[in-house]
């Protein structure tokens, strides 16, 4: 049985010292109904009980009542209020802001695909709306979800990748739109910090798996543990050598949180898991806890011998932040199975 008590104490007793002199604070959270999103609302309202911070937080949303009556266990946390609008053009609060996380727009794989203006535009004008949101109430700092995407095709030959990479996404590819757009949104807070002194802390996210993980969207994670809830062999559309690595959500909020309060501004952090493994090795991970199940390959004999790799270089996050990955894949693997039997 999967116990949300659990995730939450964990994230509260590796964050505990940082959160001890945030009080009476207000937040501002763009991207408050995705899956980043969702474990940030979680996180803050059982740091803030716990620890009896009377901070407050306001969400952004395009229809906070749609999300609401979808996810009514979000009706009633202490503290938080929604606010509907679009990231793009939200009408700034009158309440004034002490902090800022801006994770809007999801890495939508068929969005990125079919609208990519639609996506690029999201982005950008979205990240400049929050920085003109952040100069106005004079904000202490930015957190900018952005994306290992900003390093263009991981070169096979570099098996974990590390923030001083100067690679970028191919411009003329069909899929540069959110790439591109997270490399431009660094940038506009590289400007604003040398124009107007915005504090904006940079967490470059990869892979991650957990509880809210959208199970029929772009990640694998989320689809294998689809089928193997259906009692439905997985399918992977490949040979299946394509390297990943996954981090638990709730080491992810340890990560941003302690990035968003510790960071070095305008310096990036890649957030994510070293442990690499193949889809097809992951495949056979999840379909594990199902013995009906099984792992079909599109493409039986590997084709590739330098197989695409997205595996981060956590070197900087631990050494600068003393973060690291606590969470162990299997038990990572088995608590978002246990969320979605008990849900």
């Amino acid at each position: 049985m999967y116990r949300l008590k659990e995730d939450l104490d964990h994230i509260l007793v590796n964050i505990r010292p940082i959160w001890a002199n945030v009080k009476s604070q207000t937040f501002f959270l763009t991207g408050g109904t995705g899956f980043f999103g969702k474990w940030f609302l979680l996180s803050f309202h059982h740091i803030n009980t716990c620890l009896n911070l009377n901070n407050k937080l306001l969400v952004l949303s395009r229809n906070p009542q749609a999300f609401l009556n979808k996810y009514p266990q979000f009706k009633n946390l202490n503290n938080i209020e929604f606010v509907a609008g679009d990231v793009r053009n939200f009408e700034f609060p009158e309440n004034s802001i002490d902090y800022i996380i801006h994770a809007a727009t999801e890495a939508s794989v068929a969005l990125n695909l079919d609208e990519p203006l639609l996506m690029y535009n999201t982005i950008v004008d979205g990240t400049k709306r929050v920085l003109e949101l952040a100069k106005e109430k004079k904000v202490n700092a930015v957190l900018h979800t952005s994306s290992g995407a900003v390093y263009g095709i991981q070169p096979s030959e570099i098996t974990h990748i590390s923030e001083d990479f100067n690679g970028c996404p191919a411009v003329y590819a069909a899929n540069a739109a959110y790439g591109e757009g997270k490399r431009v949104s660094e940038m506009l807070a590289a400007m604003f910090e040398r124009k107007f002194g915005i504090k904006s802390k940079i967490a470059r996210c990869y892979a991650f798996i957990g509880p809210y993980l959208p199970l029929d969207g772009a990640f694998a994670a989320g689809n294998f543990i689809n089928d193997v809830l259906q009692n439905k062999d997985i399918f992977i559309n490949s040979d299946g050598t394509a390297y990943r690595s996954y981090l638990y959500v709730t080491d992810l909020m340890i990560w941003l949180w302690t990035i968003l309060f510790n960071g070095e501004s305008s310096r990036a952090y890649n957030v994510g898991s070293e442990e690499d493994l193949s889809i097809g090795q992951l495949a056979k991970l999840v379909s594990s806890y199902n013995t009906k199940c099984g792992v079909k390959l599109a493409i039986e004999n590997p084709v590739n011998l330098n197989p695409h790799r997205y595996v981060p270089s956590t070197q900087r996050a631990q050494s600068e932040l003393g973060l690291s990955a606590l969470i162990p894949l299997r038990t990572a693997v088995e608590r978002t199975i246990a969320f979605y039997k008990t849900n």
